[in-house]
C-alpha cells in the first residue's frame, strides 16, 4: 500500500497547485479588462497629440526638429525592451526578447553598436546576462503604468539621439491583438518617419491640407515640447500594450495549467484505481488459495 499512499499523496499535491493556477486565472482574467480599458483610454490622446505632430512636420517652419532628421550613417543604435516585472505568462516575453536579440546580432554583424533601455524585470535580467550595454532601466512598474516612473528611462534615450549618440532609436513591446494572441513587434521611434507620423491615413494630392501654426513667443521652445511628449505618448502607450499582453498571456497559460492539473489528476486517480483494485485482488486470490489449501 506504500505505493497508493504516494499516489494518494501526489494527487492531493496537484489538487493544491490547481487550486492556484485557477486563482491566479481568475486575477489575470480581472487585471486583464482593467489592463484594456487603460490601453484604451490612452488612445484618444496618442491620437490626437499624432496629428499634430504631423500637421507640424508639414508645416512651413523655419525651424526643423532633430527628431525629424534622418542621419545619413548609423553608427550606434539604441533600443527600449518592453517586457513583464513578473513571469508565469506563457512564451510573451520570449517571443520579444527573442525578436530583439535576432536583430542585435544583426546590427552587430554589420558593425553597428547598441545601448539598451529595459522596461520591466524580465527584459533587464535577460539583457544583463548577456553583457547587453544598459545605460537605463525602469523594473516594478506594477499594474498600473506611471508616466513619471517612465520618463526618466526614455529621457536617456532621447537625449542621447539628440546629442548625436545614437542615430537609430527602436522599441520592442508585445502588441495586444486580441485575448489569444500577442505579438511581438518592433517600430521605429527615432527618427520619426512620415509613416509613422502620420500613421495609417493614405491621403492624396487632393486632400493633404498644408497646416501651419502661430507660435508664442516661438516654434523652437514650442515643438521641442510637443514632439517629447509624442514620443512619451508612443513609449506609454508601448507599455500599456504590452501590460494587457501581459495580462491575457497569463490568463491564457494559467487556464492551461489547470486543464493541464486537471489531466494528470484524471490519470493519477486511474493509476491509483488499478492499483486499489489489483491489490484487492491480489488479496482476494491469497484467501481463495488458502481455502482451497484447507
Amino acid at each position: 500500500m506504500a505505493g497508493s499512499r504516494e499516489i494518494r499523496n501526489k494527487i492531493k499535491s496537484v489538487k493544491n497547485t490547481q487550486k492556484i493556477t485557477r486563482a491566479m486565472e481568475m486575477v489575470a482574467a480581472s487585471k486583464m479588462r482593467k489592463a484594456q480599458d487603460r490601453m484604451k483610454k490612452a488612445r484618444p490622446y496618442g491620437e490626437k497629440i499624432r496629428n499634430v505632430a504631423a500637421h507640424m512636420s508639414g508645416a512651413n517652419t523655419e525651424y526643423r526638429h532633430p527628431f525629424l532628421i534622418e542621419r545619413d550613417t548609423v553608427k550606434r543604435v539604441g533600443i527600449i525592451v518592453v517586457t513583464s516585472d513578473k513571469g508565469l505568462c506563457g512564451g510573451l516575453n520570449t517571443n520579444v526578447l527573442r525578436k530583439a536579440l535576432n536583430q542585435m546580432k544583426i546590427w552587430q554583424s554589420e558593425g553597428e553598436q547598441i545601448e539598451v533601455c529595459c522596461i520591466g524585470n524580465k527584459g533587464f535580467g535577460f539583457m544583463s546576462r548577456i553583457n547587453a550595454t544598459v545605460v537605463s532601466q525602469v523594473v516594478g512598474l506594477g499594474d498600473t503604468p506611471d508616466m513619471a516612473k517612465l520618463i526618466g528611462a526614455v529621457k536617456v534615450m532621447l537625449d542621447g539621439y539628440t546629442q548625436d549618440h545614437f542615430d537609430r532609436v527602436f522599441i520592442y513591446y508585445n502588441r495586444f491583438i486580441n485575448t489569444m494572441k500577442q505579438e511581438p513587434v518592433m517600430e521605429q521611434l527615432l527618427p520619426l518617419t512620415d509613416e509613422r507620423i502620420h500613421g495609417d491615413k493614405k491621403e492624396d494630392d487632393t486632400s493633404r491640407v498644408t497646416w501651419d501654426y502661430l507660435y508664442e513667443p516661438e516654434a523652437k521652445p514650442v515643438i521641442d515640447d510637443l514632439m517629447i511628449r509624442y514620443i512619451e505618448a508612443l513609449v506609454y502607450q508601448a507599455v500599456t500594450e504590452n501590460m494587457a499582453s501581459e495580462q491575457s498571456a497569463r490568463m491564457v497559460a494559467m487556464k492551461a495549467a489547470s486543464d493541464n492539473a486537471g489531466n494528470v489528476i484524471d490519470e493519477l486517480t486511474l493509476i491509483y484505481n488499478k492499483s486499489r483494485q489489483a491489490a484487492i485482488t491480489k488479496e482476494l486470490s491469497e484467501i481463495v488459495g488458502g481455502a482451497a489449501a484447507v
